[in-house]
């Protein structure tokens, strides 16, 4: 495999900046649990998308720095490659800020309409990989 491009070695630094983050929201979540924080424990709803935005922001971070292995690899113009990378990156920032701040208060029992940004995330993870897809086939 050949060296990754400058633009590829940026994307997959930045998104290794955001491994941390990631750890200290799971060491957060951890830490409701321990200490029975209200809001937390007694309400399920905040309780499964906080969980399903923590769970999400760490596979696709994952995946998006497997996806920056690839991206100059595809055959794929310059323009196509850095939307690959864009939308790529866009997903594991989107899909849980909408689990997270759709259910930002303790006392919320539904979800807002910031629940979107997770379908917005998920638009730019299918876009990114089906694109980064046919590139490499």
């Amino acid at each position: 495999m050949s060296p990754l491009s400058p633009a590829s070695l940026s994307t997959a630094g930045v998104l290794l900046i955001t491994v941390p983050t990631i750890a200290f929201g799971g060491v957060s979540l951890l830490s409701f649990l321990m200490r029975d924080v209200p809001g937390y424990l007694d309400n399920p709803v905040r309780r499964g998308l906080w969980r399903a935005g923590h769970a999400h922001a760490g596979v696709l971070v994952l995946l998006s720095l497997v996806a920056m292995l690839y991206v100059d690899q595809a055959d794929l113009s310059g323009a196509w490659k850095s939307l690959v990378r864009t939308s790529v990156v866009a997903a594991p920032i989107l899909m849980p800020l909408g689990f997270f701040l759709s259910v930002a208060r303790p006392s919320d029992t539904k979800p807002s309409k910031l629940i979107y940004l997770t379908m917005a995330g998920g638009v730019c993870l299918a876009a990114g990989t089906l694109t980064l897809g046919i590139g490499l086939i």
